[in-house]
C-alpha cells in the first residue's frame, strides 16, 4: 500500500458510545484545518454516518458497490457541501457485513491514500467482521468509550485486538498509535459516584488521553438535524471536539469540561483540581 494518507480507525468495544458522532466531528475538524479527509462507514447493514452528515439523500453507490466492482470509487464518494476537503463513503443498508473482504478494503484504501491526507474509518462496535475490516489497515486508532465500567472493559478488549490481529501486528511493523476519547462525560455524576472519572478510565486503559467530550443535549440535537455537532459553534461538545483535533495535530491544550463549574467564589478554596493527563 502507498504511505501518504494516515488511516485512522474510530472504534469502541460497546455500541452507543458516540463513535459515529465522533467520526463525523473528527473528519470535519481535520478537513476544516485544511487536510483532505475522507470518512468511511464500515457499519454495513445499518448505515448511520450519512444520516449524521446530512447527506443520506445523495447516496447512490456505497462501499460494497465499490468492493464488488459495481461502481467506481469516484462515483461513490460524496463531497460534503459545508466543508471543503471532506468526502464521505457510505455503507450499504442492504448487504451483509460478510460482503466486506480484506482485499476489497485494501484496494479502496490504496486508491484513497493517493488522494487524501486522512482516511477515517468509522467502525462498528465490538470485534465482529465489519469492525475487524475497519481496523485491520489502521495506522492510528481512536478508542471511544463512555466513563462506565462495561464500556471501558470492552474497550480494553479492543486494544488487545489492535495489538494482535491487525496488519501492523501480523507484519511486526510499528504498532498502531492509540488515543483515548472519553465521551458523554458528566463531572457532577462523577462526584455522585455514578460514573468513572477521567483518571479512572485512563488508569484502566493506559493509553494517551486525546479528548473528553461532555454529556450534552447539543449532540442529540445535532444527530436529529443531520448537522454534525462540531459545527454547532457555541456548544461545549463542539469546543471539546475542536480541542481534540488540535491535540491530534500536536498542539498542547488543557482538558476542559472535566470539573464541575465553580458556582461560588469561596468554593474554589475547597475544590480539587484535576490535573491534565498528557500523552505518554
Amino acid at each position: 500500500m502507498n504511505k501518504r494518507a494516515q488511516i485512522i480507525v474510530i472504534t469502541s468495544g460497546k455500541g452507543g458510545v458516540g463513535k459515529t458522532t465522533s467520526s463525523a466531528a473528527i473528519s470535519i475538524g481535520l478537513a476544516s484545518r485544511g487536510y483532505k479527509t475522507v470518512v468511511i462507514d464500515f457499519d454495513v447493514g445499518l448505515r448511520n454516518l450519512d444520516l449524521l452528515m446530512g447527506c443520506e439523500r445523495r447516496v447512490v453507490y456505497d462501499l460494497i458497490n465499490v468492493i464488488h466492482n459495481e461502481a467506481k470509487l469516484s462515483q461513490a464518494l460524496i463531497k460534503d457541501k459545508r466543508v471543503e476537503n471532506l468526502s464521505i463513503l457510505a455503507a450499504s443498508q442492504t448487504r451483509d457485513k460478510n460482503a466486506l473482504s480484506l482485499t476489497g478494503v485494501e484496494s479502496i484504501l490504496d486508491e484513497l491514500r493517493s488522494k487524501f491526507d486522512y482516511i477515517i474509518c468509522d467502525s462498528p462496535a465490538g470485534i465482529e467482521h465489519g469492525a475487524l475490516m475497519a481496523m485491520y489497515f489502521a495506522d492510528q486508532a481512536i478508542i471511544t468509550t463512555n466513563p462506565e465500567i462495561s464500556s471501558v472493559r470492552d474497550s480494553d478488549r479492543i486494544l488487545g485486538i489492535l495489538a494482535s490481529k491487525t496488519h501492523r501486528a501480523k507484519q511486526e511493523l510499528e504498532p498502531i498509535k492509540e488515543h483515548l476519547l472519553v465521551t458523554r462525560y458528566n463531572p457532577l455524576r462523577v462526584q455522585k459516584g455514578e460514573m468513572l472519572s477521567v483518571h479512572d478510565v485512563h488508569d484502566i486503559l493506559a493509553i494517551p488521553l486525546l479528548g473528553v467530550i461532555p454529556e450534552s443535549q447539543a449532540v442529540l440535537k445535532a444527530s436529529n438535524s443531520g448537522i454534525p455537532v462540531i459545527l454547532d459553534e457555541p456548544s461545549d461538545a463542539s469546543q471539546a471536539y475542536k480541542d481534540t483535533i488540535s491535540r491530534f495535530l500536536g498542539e498542547t491544550l488543557p482538558h476542559r469540561f472535566i470539573t464541575t463549574p465553580k458556582r461560588k467564589l469561596w468554593s474554589r478554596l475547597f475544590s480539587t483540581n484535576i490535573q491534565e493527563i498528557t500523552a505518554g
